[in-house]
């Protein structure tokens, strides 16, 4: 589906995660694994890897923001220490070595409380010689997603997916050649995209709302008949 204009075209996450799910079901085998990217993506990935009866776990990739304006970023860090810089954005912006290496210290700290806070005492799920699908709730300038799928290669997955329910034709097209495949519901071509603006209702999933997503799949993966989570979230709910 291309989208000339922004409009709602997902309930919400849950939404998403089923829309998604349909255009996977080339790896509903129970061999894949799905790597969600917190905080948004889980409740994407939660209903993706029910339907495929896939394995979950977290990939965690973190924007670099920009010093003086944190909306903005220039790059990604991963929970292994993988970096992936906007060089364009790190000019345009002037940015030094040391500005660069404290932003970057900022980040990972942040990553390591996460790490700890989602992952417990759970060692992650192995890659190795599976095919790995990396989810997340939308695609803006492709660095989070570009630096946790060059942070999975290291981990000698068969084949990396890229999926997502939306994001801009240019930075899907982009990100084909980082992936062995990528999958999206829509994809978008406004002068300015933003990933919320597909949605009926969204807000920024807080810790909470992700370990429970992680606590959900570990429950239900089992069952017999795989009924997907968030059915009534709406307006008010969890998205």
């Amino acid at each position: 589906m291309h989208s000339p204009m922004a409009r709602p075209i997902f309930e919400n996450r849950y939404d998403a995660g089923r829309k998604l799910a349909e255009k996977l079901v080339d790896y509903s085998s129970g061999s894949a694994v799905v790597l969600a990217i917190p905080n948004g993506g889980v409740a994407v990935a939660l209903n993706v890897a029910l339907a495929l009866g896939a394995d979950l776990d977290l990939i965690i990739s973190r924007k670099i923001p920009l010093p003086l304006s944190p909306e903005g970023g220039f790059g990604s860090v991963t929970d292994d220490g993988t970096i992936i810089l906007d060089e364009t954005m790190v000019k345009k912006a002037g940015l030094n070595e040391s500005q660069i290496n404290y932003q970057v210290s900022q980040v990972r700290a942040n990553i390591r409380h996460r790490s700890l806070l989602y992952h417990r005492d759970r060692r992650p799920v192995v890659v190795s010689g599976r095919t790995v699908i990396i989810v997340d709730d939308g695609l803006a300038s492709g660095y989070t997603m570009r630096a946790a799928v060059t942070s999975v290669r290291h981990r000698n997955p068969e084949k990396v997916i890229v999926a997502v329910p939306v994001g801009p034709e240019q930075v899907v097209k982009e990100m084909e050649s980082v992936a062995d495949r990528v999958v999206s519901c829509a994809v978008g071509s406004m002068p300015r995209f933003y990933v919320a603006d597909f949605y009926r209702y969204w807000h920024d999933m807080s810790d909470d709302e992700v370990l429970h997503c992680l606590d959900e799949w570990r429950m239900r993966r089992y069952q017999p008949k795989i009924e997907f989570s968030g059915e009534n979230e709406g307006k008010g709910g969890k998205v």
